[in-house]
């Protein structure tokens, strides 16, 4: 079930739906990446769509998906723009109510 909520996630991402990744989070998500750290649903959504922002398309497409009790683990190849192509790990935790609680992405 969660690895079918990280994956409606990505499909929200790569199409740049702030609305339905809004409805994915929890209000007291923290949001880690190598560029910025936000908490709060209003701070990562508007990280989210500073990203948005700045790029005319983006591709988020798992590679591999691994589930440990809360926790999804991500391989994705992402790619800006169809022809900038970042390689991430993402690891995504769930609350009790199956939101998203924290996102720490990492550039391989």
């Amino acid at each position: 079930m969660l690895k079918d909520l990280a994956k409606k996630y990505f499909i929200a991402f790569s199409e740049k739906n702030i609305e339905k990744i809004a409805e994915m989070l929890s209000d007291e998500i923290v949001l880690r990446d190598w560029n910025v750290t936000k908490s709060g649903k209003n701070g990562v959504l508007n990280a989210t769509q500073n990203i948005f922002d700045s790029v005319e398309s983006i591709d988020v497409k798992p590679i591999n998906i691994y589930c440990e009790d809360n926790t999804i683990i991500s391989e994705l190849k992402i790619v800006v723009n169809d022809s900038i192509t970042e390689l991430v790990v993402d690891i995504i935790t769930f609350d009790i109510d199956n939101k998203i609680a924290s996102i720490r992405a990492y550039k391989c």
